[in-house]
């Protein structure tokens, strides 16, 4: 479902996800995380001390900001700028983080609520990690888009 609205401000009254994408070296600073960061600053404080091991493509994070909202930092893209032009999104990565997402969500019945993550700064195309989305998910899906 696509909605109109800000993502750190979910919709709904179960559980929510609110999932998007982290880069592999620990930078935070541009993008959706900004808006994480004035809302709660647990999601950065806990990205930020994320172990060596931890930080491997793939790999998500938990963050509980709230009785009912808890933040995923998706290991999901390599640096923070294209090497020999491709993008640092990684499809693949993003796959294994929905996957670990999904998993989750089915076990405390949480829905997923996301901004369009990986296709802005990431490099990524919207419509592929859509796709992704509708292949690994199973749970209901809100994606917001700013007014």
């Amino acid at each position: 479902t696509y909605v109109k609205g800000d993502a750190t401000r979910p919709i709904g009254d179960d559980q929510k996800f609110i999932i998007h994408v982290c880069n592999d070296i620990r930078a935070w600073g541009a993008g959706f995380v900004l808006a994480l960061s004035r809302r709660w600053s647990e999601p950065e404080e806990r990205y930020r001390s994320m172990s060596k091991e931890d930080m491997k493509l793939g790999n998500v994070q938990f963050v509980k900001v709230e009785d009912d909202i808890i933040v995923v930092n998706m290991i999901g893209q390599h640096l923070c700028w294209a090497e020999n032009g491709i993008p640092p999104i990684r499809y693949e990565a993003i796959r294994e983080c929905l996957k670990k997402v999904n998993e989750a969500a089915e076990l405390v019945h949480a829905s997923i609520h996301c901004p369009r993550f990986g296709a802005g700064l990431s490099g990524g195309n919207w419509e592929t990690i859509e796709n992704i989305i509708k292949e690994t998910l199973t749970v209901d899906v809100t994606v917001y888009d700013l007014n």
